[in-house]
């Protein structure tokens, strides 16, 4: 197992191939987005919006073979309808992202305003509630500097109605897993593939330290 890219009292998070890198498996539950399998590429066309393809979308592998890897523990996987869902799914909710249709297909006049977060495993807990959260994507003046990042705030809301324990984020992407599951007070082990995301994550995480403690100060 390599040192860790960066570690604080909550995060550690791992630079490398997540099927490799396996610390994440000590963890209690899996909360991730990982590549849809679709081959995403932004269509943003000028510099300041621009992102590259993200790695190892072209198919459905590394996501299956990191459930099987955590077989039956409880984990929340972020998905789309356009791909097959992973096995044993107990529950599907559904991530609204508010008025913005996004671009998706651009051959349609519909764009793609949801997407899909698969519940695997037992232990979730919480006050019963519909399956649909309605939040607004990060908007593009907010957006870290990753292709797909997830909001915070959502992440939150996902992580209160997990079993106790330590989060595990595999794909860890703009971070958002991590930093919901330290603001929740929860541990999180996080392994991010590219190099300039496991930079992005530290940066975003090392701010908000920063911004707690001048707000405590």
């Amino acid at each position: 197992m390599s040192e860790p890219y960066y570690q604080d009292d909550f995060v550690t998070l791992y630079h490398g191939n997540c099927l490799t890198e396996l610390a994440w498996l000590e963890a209690d539950v899996l909360v991730t987005d990982p590549p849809y399998g679709i081959s995403f590429q932004s269509k943003w066309t000028t510099a300041d919006n621009r992102h590259a393809k993200i790695a190892s979308d072209g198919s459905l592998e590394a996501r299956d073979c990191v459930l099987d890897l955590w077989k039956a523990k409880p984990a929340l996987v972020f998905g789309t309808w356009r791909a097959n869902r992973p096995t044993n799914v107990r529950q599907r909710l559904l991530w609204v992202k508010g008025e913005d249709p996004g671009l998706g297909d651009l051959s349609m006049p519909w764009g793609y305003g949801d997407e899909e977060i698969y519940v695997i495993g037992h232990g979730w807990t919480g006050t019963r509630r519909t399956n649909v959260y309605k939040m607004p994507k990060v908007a593009h003046a907010n957006n870290p500097g990753h292709p797909t990042p997830k909001p915070i705030a959502l992440m939150e809301a996902l992580i209160n109605y997990a079993p106790k324990g330590v989060i595990a984020d595999p794909f860890a992407g703009s971070g958002a897993t991590l930093i919901a599951a330290r603001n929740l007070g929860r541990r999180a082990i996080g392994v991010e593939l590219e190099e300039r995301y496991c930079e992005l994550i530290a940066k975003r995480l090392s701010q908000q330290a920063f911004d707690l403690e001048s707000l405590t100060a």
